[in-house]
């Protein structure tokens, strides 16, 4: 195309934040020579109020072309076309004036992104909106200076229904959960089942879908069939349960996640750039969380940052070093012990190899020893 980028363009301080774009078309179009885009960290779940937002407009407006976008892929409130000599006088309005800063953009973390969470929602197992926050400030360094391999994103999610769809789209997914039993009101399910009570929250009552039937529509859709009647009663054998929630969604006044919440925590998802695209694995099935969230940061984020910052290929996204030297290595270095949930499929692969600690005699073996034993 005619837009190019002509090196690198910022703000003091900042390695993210600007994206640089000049016109191969200067003396023909001289008031689009440059069209530099700035990215803005968006309030967590994207709560404005109205005065805000017209300050924004009036800002950019006054010192860019007047074009934005709300919001990019990953949330940020996207400023389309400036002038080099505009970028610091944006920059310190937005910082001094608006209190808001840079998003992120290029080899660093990504502004993290989280969904309305506990604000709005009654669903939500964790205060999504308190952990973006609290991530966000405190690794200010990663995401105002690019010293990654590629990209990183953190994304939050309430609950298992992963409305921002961090586990499509973030190399560290958090998704709130419960690890005791899903709350049953038996008296609720008899109503769902006489008609007295719409199923999907009436969302599609307008048309008549005929009686609810919560056998087809709910237990035989249950991914582990872990769910059955027994006369007007709604048995859940929830050490089966996979927290997809479906059945949640479908009877929601009769059925509710446990009270004993935390995030469970994934990694590796992304769009198709070396390789194809792939979902996040399912790495810490259930975690504890309170704030300042030390055992999240100590015992997973910076182990596997460290980890990646040392093999990590360059352009190679978290998830595409997890493909190349194998979820074991992944497990190894976060101390987690292997589950036969993270085995995809049995016996494809012949080849075991062993840790020298777990070889009686070690590597180093005589090879008269050997053959006293396995003559040829």
């Amino acid at each position: 195309t005619h837009w190019k980028h002509g090196g690198i363009v910022g703000v003091f301080g900042y390695g993210g934040g600007v994206i640089g774009r000049y016109s191969d078309l200067q003396a023909k179009f001289p008031s689009i020579a440059h069209f530099h885009t700035m990215r803005v960290n968006q309030p967590a779940s994207k709560f404005y109020k109205s005065d805000y937002l017209r300050s924004l407009c009036d800002l950019w407006e006054y010192r860019g072309s007047g074009m934005m976008n709300l919001h990019g892929s990953t949330g940020d409130i996207i400023f389309l076309g400036t002038f080099t000599e505009q970028l610091e006088p944006i920059f310190f309005e937005l910082s001094h004036v608006l209190q808001q800063d840079l998003g992120g953009s290029g080899s660093n973390l990504r502004t993290p992104s989280c969904c309305i969470g506990k604000a709005r929602c009654e669903w939500s197992c964790i205060d999504t909106q308190a952990l973006c926050y609290e991530l966000t400030h405190h690794y200010q360094d990663e995401l105002h200076r690019p010293a990654f391999p590629y990209k990183f994103k953190f994304k939050f999610d309430g609950c298992p229904n992963c409305c921002v769809a961090s586990i499509a789209r973030a190399d560290m997914s958090f998704i709130g959960t419960w690890r005791d039993d899903i709350r049953i009101d038996q008296k609720a399910v008899k109503a769902y089942i006489g008609g007295e009570i719409l199923p999907d929250g009436g969302a599609h009552a307008g048309k008549d879908w005929g009686k609810f039937d919560i056998q087809k529509e709910v237990i035989d859709l249950c991914p582990t069939r872990c769910m059955w009647m027994e006369g007007n009663k709604l048995m859940i054998d929830n050490k089966e349960c996979t927290r997809c929630m479906h059945c949640i969604n479908v009877m929601p006044q009769a059925l509710w996640p446990g009270k004993d919440t935390g995030v469970s925590i994934l990694l590796g998802a992304k769009a198709p750039i070396l390789e194809g695209a792939q979902m996040s694995l399912l790495t810490v099935p259930f975690m504890k969380r309170e704030h300042p969230y030390d055992n999240i940061k100590e015992k997973v984020i910076e182990p596997v940052w460290d980890w990646w910052m040392e093999e990590g290929k360059n352009r190679e996204r978290l998830g595409e070093l997890i493909q190349r030297q194998g979820i074991n290595k992944l497990l190894e270095i976060l101390d987690i012990p292997p589950m036969p949930q993270m085995v995809k499929e049995p016996r494809s692969n012949p080849y075991i190899f062993w840790e020298e600690e777990d070889v009686p005699g070690g590597f180093q073996r005589k090879i008269e020893d050997y053959r006293s034993r396995h003559a040829r």
